[in-house]
């Protein structure tokens, strides 16, 4: 009586090894092989390498900001990246945008 105690009181134990081997063993032989996701992916990866071959590239060729020109509170590069953002907004306001909605009726 005393083994059927211990072996119920680790029985959650048994039960999530047990699935867990059963979930394994089912991956391991309806997965897909290597190559048939290599297969698959190939053009993913080729382009990921070249789109990091020419970000290294780039960063490695393009002047970087000396020290004389970037202030050492990182001001530099909070005027330019409020430029950045004066660009992309390009100067629409929320009201013209209201406007020309409303103006569909």
């Amino acid at each position: 009586m005393e083994f059927r105690e211990k072996l119920l009181k680790f029985k959650f134990h048994i039960v999530f090894a047990f699935v867990f081997s059963l979930l394994t063993v089912a991956l391991v032989t309806y997965s897909p092989g290597f190559l048939t996701v290599l297969s698959y992916f190939w053009p993913l990866f080729l382009s990921t390498a070249l789109f990091l071959a020419a970000v290294f590239f780039f960063v490695r060729t393009s002047d970087l900001p000396t020290s004389s020109t970037v202030s050492g509170d990182g001001s530099g590069f909070k005027v330019a990246a409020e430029g950045i953002l004066d660009y992309v907004v390009g100067g629409q306001h929320e009201d013209s945008l209201f406007d020309s909605f409303t103006k569909l009726d």
